[in-house]
């Protein structure tokens, strides 16, 4: 039974990838999820503040840093001198021990300066590198036209200094996401991510304080990118990853049939353990098996082709009431 897909332009031996987090942030875990059967994994991510790493320069950078000083001493503890080298030397032995690419990660929200660094990750021997752009508009002040031109100029400007494939990953929050997700494809990008997950800060109402549990995703919300997948996989050039939300194989599944080229899987992870991916690539065979699929290809997309299921993914209003 053919598994195989293909990602940013690398082959992948089957669609399951381990995304950005702590978990792949140590070569023993790398090593794990390779032998469990993971196809390709993304390292935690270096942030962009980490590559210029100067507490000056940060405090002028974003009114953030002001309010939260322990991130400038966090920043600093994993600068260029300590953190950004071990990650270098981190790409460099999970190139080593393991047969599946490695795709290294900058969290980022600036085409400043930063990008020339990409060059270093590609000498380290990724196989590809994820921008994490999340830009939050915090003020009025901020278009969204600007925003949307931040993304373009962060594609445009790390392209130049890297020859590795690049994807993007994402938030759904744009007023219009299919002109920004087409000017990305256009601006060259290898693969898009639909969709990043932000932290979400909560409220403890007995001890009035800010807290956050809800660091882990739940099934649920899968079905915010699986509409944008399907509704987008078919009219762009880059590969599509599928991400959030997505727990077991039924959610690769359906994220598959919707279009996606692969899918991201992190949070069933911590709760399952990193060797659930066995069971994920189990469960998916018994499936195809079950449906008469002998490979991905026969089945990936079908929803996104067929007009009935796509008008479908376009409605945003119930037609009845179901509650």
């Amino acid at each position: 039974m053919d598994l195989t897909t293909h990602y940013m332009g690398l082959k992948l031996k089957n669609p399951i990838i381990v995304s950005s987090s702590k978990l792949t942030s140590s070569i023993d875990n790398i090593v794990k999820c390779a032998e469990h059967g993971a196809a390709a994994i993304v390292l935690k991510s270096l942030f962009e503040e980490q590559l210029l790493a100067d507490a000056d320069k940060l405090m002028d950078m974003d009114p953030k840093y002001f309010w939260y000083p322990e991130a400038v001493e966090y920043v600093n503890e994993h600068s260029t001198d300590h953190g950004v080298q071990e990650y270098i030397d981190l790409i460099a032995e999970a190139r080593e021990k393991v047969d599946v690419p490695v795709i290294a990660s900058i969290n980022c929200t600036t085409p400043k300066v930063w990008p020339k660094f990409a060059r270093k990750l590609e000498d380290a021997g990724a196989d590809g590198l994820e921008l994490n752009i999340a830009i939050v508009p915090m003020s009025g002040n901020l278009s969204s036209k600007e925003i949307e031109k931040t993304y373009l100029k962060i594609i445009s400007k790390v392209k130049k200094n890297t020859t590795l494939p690049v994807s993007v990953k994402f938030g759904p929050l744009f007023t219009n996401p299919f002109k920004i997700i087409h000017e990305m494809d256009q601006a060259g990008v290898d693969a898009l991510v639909i969709f990043n997950r932000f932290y979400r800060p909560d409220i403890n109402i007995e001890t009035e304080t800010i807290v956050h549990h809800n660091i882990l995703s739940s099934p649920v919300e899968m079905t915010q990118s699986l509409r944008w997948v399907s509704l987008l996989s078919d009219t762009v050039r880059c590969d599509v990853a599928a991400n959030t939300g997505i727990h077991d194989a039924e959610g690769v599944i359906k994220q598959l049939l919707a279009g996606a080229d692969a899918a991201q899987i992190c949070s069933t992870l911590y709760v399952h353990g990193i060797s659930y991916i066995d069971t994920i690539l189990t469960d998916l065979r018994d499936w195809m098996k079950r449906h008469g699929y002998n490979s991905i290809d026969d089945f990936k997309g079908k929803f996104a082709r067929d007009n009935e299921h796509a008008v479908a993914f376009t409605r945003v209003q119930y037609m009845k009431r179901n509650l």
